[in-house]
């Protein structure tokens, strides 16, 4: 046991030093403080099951409602837990539904990443964590590189999918994040899993590869790409929801 216990202390050593030079190269101005909390977070991010990472970006709607999105992401296999959803001001008590909203079904973590947004530091954030039995973890301030795979998750869900749409209302929102997740989860293939999307990488399931003499391509969001700005007038029409965005 004590053999075992070195070797780990060793590896988590060997590891914030690795990522202490390559902070260093990238961000010359951070603490040394800072860049073991950094390297970290990094190690506890390649354990199973350990920790997610949560952010919130904002959208608007075309009749010019405003719209805050909370994305929850697993750090290890790179997967959409879900989102939490409110049109308005944001405080305390919405960070909490969204989360609780985003979270609904599965199970949580050890640890919880963060910024340092003042949202995540209200009384009533701290209780709710304190009941999902949560520790929580902050990135470090000033430095984006510290919460990686929430940032670039948002970056890729604006840039692949919803600055192509438009969007009507909060239903509308709702429905085409749900189904970016299942595409995301279930089908884009990440090269930091091998190829793999993070439902096979979860899976620890071999990936299939395709055979260059037989294959064929499998479309995604048709119904949006295709005509989308046409489908989605009378999606909305026919819901009768124009009246309220």
């Amino acid at each position: 046991m004590v053999l075992e216990a070195v070797i780990a202390e060793n590896l988590i050593l060997k590891h914030q030093l690795m990522v202490l030079g390559r902070s260093r190269d990238k961000a010359p101005n951070l603490k040394t403080s800072d860049r073991f909390i950094l390297g970290g977070l990094s190690l506890l991010g390649h354990s199973k099951d350990s920790l997610w990472s949560i952010d919130l970006f904002r959208r608007e709607s075309i009749a010019r409602k405003s719209y805050w999105v909370m994305v929850v992401m697993d750090q290890w296999s790179r997967s959409v837990i879900g989102f939490g959803l409110h049109r308005g001001d944001v405080d305390g008590i919405t960070v909490c539904r969204m989360f609780n909203q985003a979270i609904s079904g599965a199970d949580p973590p050890n640890s919880l990443s963060t910024d340092n947004d003042p949202l995540f530091t209200s009384h009533r954030w701290q209780a709710n964590l304190r009941i999902l039995d949560l520790n929580e973890i902050k990135s470090i301030p000033y430095a984006p590189m510290s919460h990686p795979f929430i940032e670039r998750l948002i970056g890729t869900i604006r840039r692949e999918y919803l600055d192509h749409t438009p969007l009507w209302n909060s239903l509308d929102l709702t429905r085409k994040l749900d189904d970016f997740s299942c595409y995301y989860n279930n089908h884009r293939t990440h090269a930091a899993l091998s190829g793999r999307s993070p439902a096979r990488f979860s899976e620890s399931a071999k990936q299939d590869v395709a055979d260059i003499n037989d294959y064929s391509w499998k479309r995604h969001f048709e119904a949006y790409f295709k005509h989308r700005f046409q489908r989605d007038y009378q999606f909305a029409m026919h819901t009768n929801l124009l009246s309220i965005c």
